[in-house]
């Protein structure tokens, strides 16, 4: 009810006001008169005051409601006044007034009748009025200046949603046009770092390996210079990059997420608390944008089609996950269907193997939850690299850059295929990282060789061929990892990490088109298993011909028995997102579209 009465405008407290007046000039007429009522002065002031507040409190409910008993409890008291004195037919004039005033919708074709002529017909036939002309143009003149009086509100309250509306449109307007900067600047960031950033690589760790080769002086000076030159190019380069990035990607992300909750407080009208918990901690750009605009679709949806008129928002920093939590005052529903941008947010939160669950109610408000799982990196564990490419420079390239990271250690190098599988019997490393194109034993047959004697190895193809075909076809053949050359060298390590851990990553780019093609979900670019699940340590060697890990198997098997994705998440404490990445690499896998083709085929081949 206080809810209701924050939201009041003047209009509302003036109808108030004239209610309050009005039934107190009628206490005071009523207690003067006290020795002429049939009726215990107490009987009457109890009923005055139910005829005041009981219609009030049904208005704060529902204005039908308070129709009906305004013209029951208020007009009976006023047909017990004018049996003793006529003249009191005039006390009824503001309640006219006001029941003209709230009425709303269908309800004027039987309020106007009932107050204009049915209530001034009962007044006659139960007093001695001598006049009944000037009852009916008194009632009708009182309604019609009611019925006005509705209409000026209702002008008003459409205007104030016009205003509203259009507040919100600008935020919205603006916000899309930062995002839209945002991410042509990032489109633009990696199209030249992808390009530029991996040629300069490439060209200073090739002049690197040709030192030793030049003994003369000269030619050490020379190869200096063109070293420096090369590593200058290269730091102008990314001074470039960092210098075309928007302000608010630089920002923190709390302090970004505060700055669109204040913008949004500031344009919206609307109040918007903003608390932080837990210690703060550094966060991908992608985990960054996903909140921001998670928070950005949740402001906007909890006044546009909620009302609110205060919104709660609270960001979570937890040892495994980050939540981001937005809480509003608003009508809620209680069914929501999701909308583009509610889809848009669980499917960005997805692509990160996070979630976004809305829980909503009638009158209840809505409370928006984005939450994010949190990539720990464990140092302490050194993984063992083979490197496998058939171009000196490139091999040294990744050398240098891959050892940089203290938990990344380069076991071999390979020229080929065949020297990488006799070198995975001699080194036996955790990850093989090969090129696809190779002379003699390629990438794709020597995937197949090592993952047929040693499953447990992992291995990353790193290619120039931005194909989905051989994507797929690499994918088939065992392979965890498909990504590009021109990825970001701090990626790459990511990467490798989250290959060693059991997950399966393939380029953005590839992704895209190959999911698509496939009828899978996008999420399925990024694959990373819950918690410590299936460590290489924990894996066991698998015999089947589509190189399935024991946990997909396992996730197979229950899909076959028709359990949904959220039951078999449950089932086994995994997330949602988790279970429906599994599902969509073993689909991949075994080069099929959907869940049925994936049990026929797993059936065929013994695999349940």
């Amino acid at each position: 009810m206080f809810d209701v009465i924050k939201r009041w405008f003047w209009y509302d407290w003036l109808l108030l006001l004239i209610r309050i007046l009005s039934c107190i000039s009628l206490l005071l007429t009523e207690i003067q008169v006290r020795n002429e009522l049939t009726l215990p002065l107490t009987i009457v002031l109890f009923w005055q005051i139910a005829a005041f507040s009981i219609p009030w409190l049904a208005l704060l409910l529902n204005y039908k409601s308070y129709l009906i008993t305004e013209m029951i409890l208020f007009g009976g008291i006023v047909l017990y006044l004018v049996t003793l004195f006529p003249q009191a037919y005039l006390t009824y004039i503001v309640p006219a007034f006001l029941i003209a005033a709230n009425s709303a919708g269908k309800s004027y074709k039987w309020t106007a009748p009932i107050t204009v002529i049915g209530f001034p017909v009962l007044i006659l036939l139960f007093s001695q009025v001598d006049k009944g002309g000037v009852i009916f143009i008194n009632y009708g003149l009182a309604y019609t200046l009611g019925f006005a009086f509705h209409l000026l509100v209702v002008n008003h309250r459409q205007n104030e949603i016009i205003r509203d509306q259009n507040h919100i449109m600008k935020q919205y307007m603006s916000q899309i046009e930062r995002i839209t900067l945002l991410e042509e600047r990032n489109r633009l960031s990696k199209d030249l770092h992808d390009t530029m950033g991996h040629s300069y690589t490439t060209i200073i760790m090739g002049l690197e390996t040709l030192k030793p080769e030049l003994a003369t002086g000269a030619g050490q000076e020379k190869l200096g210079s063109l070293l420096q030159v090369a590593r200058k190019s290269m730091n102008d380069v990314r001074s470039y990059l960092h210098g075309i990035e928007s302000d608010q990607e630089s920002l923190p992300l709390v302090e970004s997420l505060k700055q669109l909750a204040e913008e949004f407080e500031e344009n919206a009208r609307v109040k918007v608390g903003f608390r932080t918990f837990g210690e703060d901690h550094p966060l991908p750009k992608q985990a960054q944008m996903v909140f921001y605009r998670c928070l950005q679709e949740s402001l906007t949806n909890a006044v546009r089609h909620g009302g609110s008129t205060e919104i709660d928002v609270s960001l979570q920093f937890e040892d495994r996950q980050t939540r981001l939590e937005i809480r509003d005052n608003g009508r809620g529903a209680d069914r929501l269907q999701d909308g583009f941008g509610l889809k848009a947010m669980k499917e960005r939160a997805l692509n990160l193997q996070g979630q976004v669950s809305v829980y909503s109610g009638s009158d209840e408000g809505t409370v928006v939850m984005c939450t994010l799982p949190r990539q720990v990196e464990q140092p302490e564990e050194v993984i063992r690299l083979l490197l496998a490419d058939d171009q000196p420079f490139i091999r040294e390239s990744l050398r240098t850059i891959l050892e940089e990271h203290k938990d990344l250690l380069v076991a071999g190098l390979a020229a080929d295929g065949q020297e990488a599988v006799e070198m995975c019997g001699t080194l036996g490393p955790d990850l093989v990282v090969m090129d696809l194109d190779m002379p003699g034993m390629d990438g794709l047959s020597a995937t197949r060789a090592i993952k047929h004697k040693w499953p447990h190895i992992r291995i990353v193809i790193l290619t120039t061929f931005q194909d989905k075909e051989r994507a797929m076809e690499v994918l088939r053949s065992g392979a965890d990892g498909y990504l590009l050359k021109s990825i970001e060298p701090r990626e790459l390590a990511e990467t490798i990490r989250l290959v060693h851990r059991g997950g399966t990553m393939i380029a953005q780019d590839i992704s895209s088109k190959l999911f698509e093609e496939a009828d899978l979900p996008a999420a399925a670019q990024f694959k990373e298993p819950a918690a410590a699940e299936e460590r290489p340590e924990e894996r066991r060697e698998t015999d089947n011909e589509y190189s399935l890990t024991p946990r997909e198997i396992e996730i197979l098997q229950l899909l076959s028995r028709g359990l949904r994705y959220k039951t078999i998440a449950a089932k086994l404490y995994l997330s949602d997102g988790t279970v429906r990445n599994y599902a969509s690499a073993v689909y991949a896998k075994l080069d099929v579209r959907n869940r049925e083709e994936a049990v026929q085929k797993a059936a065929e081949a013994g695999l349940l």
